[in-house]
């Protein structure tokens, strides 16, 4: 047992936050790309995956719908991690000396008023604990980075203005996955499965399948389509909804749902999160 959980982006990322809050105790597997996270926990080189999925700002992380139905791995928790932005700068440089800062687009794009009242010049990044990393190295003391407070931490860098975002409610939301499913125990807030499924050919296939989760009262929180294999007649459905399984009336609504598609792939059955409510 490695007691160690992977995540994509370099040390300091909000991923690598997400892993901090939500499991201290692990160690973390820095990755280059999803591909790589996903990897690490099936050859065992880490037990726990942290992949967002969607932040409330800028809607879902694209490349992780397609990813997860072959991953041959299984979600057993979810984690909201709120986005608070930093103003990141060389240890004893003053706010009124920053004259640029780098990030990724979309943090720039949170922090417009903050960097317009401080008439700071926005530079693009490729991520947000890499600019901070950038700064620390290049020794610029005009130069500062929006980050994290764990990128600042890791790099020396101060924090000279904190959750300086336009928005006060940037969450992103992360499924955490795990080699093997864990249904051994109810959440207290609730349980969410998640599953994927494509629709059989036939006239209003998606209204008769989603038909058995409003008959059953059971709440289905997310229902996104995408495109499988690049074809526009070939469309892939991810799901969640409320509920456990072998709640009688999951269990009802999921029948319905297998009657009308040719595939339903489960991908995990977990705790809700206390602060999706």
């Amino acid at each position: 047992m490695t007691k160690r959980i992977a995540f994509q982006g370099e040390p300091g990322a909000y991923s690598h936050q997400a892993c901090r809050d939500t499991y201290p105790d692990m160690d973390t597997l820095p990755c280059r790309t999803f591909e790589d996270a996903i990897e690490a926990v099936r050859s065992g080189e880490a037990d726990l995956a942290m992949l967002p999925v969607e932040n409330s700002t800028f809607g879902r992380v694209a490349d992780i719908h397609h990813l997860l139905p072959d991953s041959g791995l299984h979600i057993i928790a979810e984690a909201f991690v709120r986005v608070n932005i930093n103003l990141l700068a060389l240890p004893g440089v003053p706010l009124t000396q920053i004259k640029r800062a780098k990030s990724h687009t979309m943090l720039l794009g949170q922090c417009r008023a903050f960097l317009a009242q401080h008439d700071i010049q926005r530079v693009t990044g490729a991520d947000t604990a890499g600019s901070a990393r950038e700064v620390a190295q290049a020794g610029d003391p005009e130069m500062a980075a929006l980050a994290s407070e764990l990128a600042g931490e890791i790099y020396g860098l101060d924090v000279l203005a904190r959750e300086i975002e336009d928005e006060g409610n940037n969450s992103t939301r992360f499924l955490v996955m795990s080699r093997e499913p864990d249904h051994s125990y109810r959440g207290e807030d609730g349980m969410m499965t998640t599953f994927v499924f494509q629709v059989r050919n036939i006239p209003a296939a998606l209204y008769k399948a989603m038909g058995g989760f409003a008959t059953n009262g059971v709440n289905m929180t997310k229902l996104e389509s995408y495109m499988v294999g690049g074809s526009f007649t070939a469309t892939q459905f991810y799901a969640d909804i409320e509920g456990h399984p072998e709640d009688p009336g999951v269990k009802l609504a999921l029948e319905e749902l297998d009657y009308f598609t040719s595939d339903v792939t489960l991908l995990g059955v977990y705790p809700a999160d206390p602060r999706r409510h």
